[in-house]
């Protein structure tokens, strides 16, 4: 069987995808980005990897992120994301948002790891390759490097943009104080740092308690969240019982321990919340996470079309009321789980 020519839906900018400004640059990002951490490995069938690539592009989504070490195996979301460009994407690439990150074990040995500069340099040039690109739109450090001089780590982001081996840089996970030195470094070379990415979601706060939202205000940087349903817990997936096919239930990256009665009371809550909406759990989860405006992007994951059309539906409701923000942050709040009246 020939497989057919690709070409995307007319009305992919006109069905509802919003688009925000990405801190203070020309780069407008849209509401909901697809993440290829899991579900685009050499494990998955390609068919299904490229049937969601091309649903998110048909209806809006023009970033794709992905890291080095996504797979499984490592490289392998990358090489997988390299045939849809091949096949796929290609006409489209100066419509594409692409990022990429390094910074997490990649390959054995002293150099195969952390944000040294030849572990970097060595980093970006593979993910080209993987994915046949001439650049990446933007190349993240994966995390701050305790042990290798900061400086070291930001040198060579600078050097990747003049290289022309990506257009913009960013951090990822980094903590608030050394992000603001990381902003201050970059800046003073003129390659001003585009995007902080950290998990934010009803459930974890850090990005507000720790300053990184006020911070990549007053710093002109554009914030994307990951994990925005919590690995799947802010979903009605574990509302009764943990399914046998889920990430709950193979202990990946989600584990059964984490799902407490306490914990199931306040998911059970929130859910009548978001019903009172109109919407599903994951709808108002995202839905809540893109009503802070620092927020450029959401990023979600996805294992089927239905799946990442569900997580679209999150831009159709409108936004909170300020007593709907009340009564969801009284229920995380809550120690015990307990519903409040």
């Amino acid at each position: 069987m020939v497989n057919a020519i690709y070409s995307p839906a007319a009305d992919r900018y006109g069905n509802g995808m919003g688009y925000r400004r990405c801190g203070r640059s020309g780069v407008l990002l849209p509401e909901i980005s697809l993440g290829l951490w899991h579900n685009f490995g050499d494990v998955n069938p390609l068919a299904n990897s490229m049937a969601m690539a091309h649903y998110a592009f048909d209806h809006g989504v023009t970033h794709f992120d992905l890291a080095d070490n996504y797979g499984p195996s490592y490289g392998s979301a990358e090489e997988t994301f390299g045939q849809i460009m091949k096949k796929s994407f290609r006409p489209y690439r100066d419509e594409l948002f692409i990022a990429t990150k390094a910074g997490y074990d990649m390959w054995p040995g002293p150099y195969g790891n952390w944000g040294g500069r030849k572990h970097l340099m060595a980093a970006i040039d593979q993910s080209l390759q993987r994915m046949g690109l001439d650049y990446v739109d933007v190349f993240y450090t994966h995390r701050y490097d305790p042990d290798t001089p900061l400086e070291e780590t930001l040198q060579a982001l600078v050097d990747i943009v003049r290289q022309g081996k990506a257009l913009y840089v960013g951090l990822s996970r980094y903590p608030a104080n050394k992000a603001a030195e990381a902003y201050r470094y970059l800046e003073a070379r003129d390659v001003h740092c585009l995007l902080y990415q950290g998990r934010y979601n009803l459930f974890d706060r850090g990005p507000e308690e720790q300053g990184i939202l006020e911070q990549v205000r007053e710093n002109g940087v554009g914030f994307i969240a990951f994990s925005p349903l919590a690995q799947g817990l802010l979903t009605s997936r574990y509302l009764h019982g943990v399914p046998e096919d889920s990430r709950m239930a193979q202990g990946r990256f989600l584990k059964r321990e984490t799902l407490t009665d306490a914990v199931l009371d306040k998911i059970r809550a929130l859910a009548e919340v978001a019903a009172d909406r109109g919407q599903t759990l994951a709808e108002m989860s995202l839905a809540w996470v893109l009503h802070r405006e620092e927020v450029t992007s959401v990023i979600v994951g996805a294992s089927s079309v239905a799946q990442l059309e569900d997580s679209l539906k999150a831009l159709r409701k409108p936004d909170f009321t300020g007593q709907e923000l009340e009564r969801i942050d009284a229920i995380c709040r809550l120690p015990d789980g307990g519903q409040q009246s």
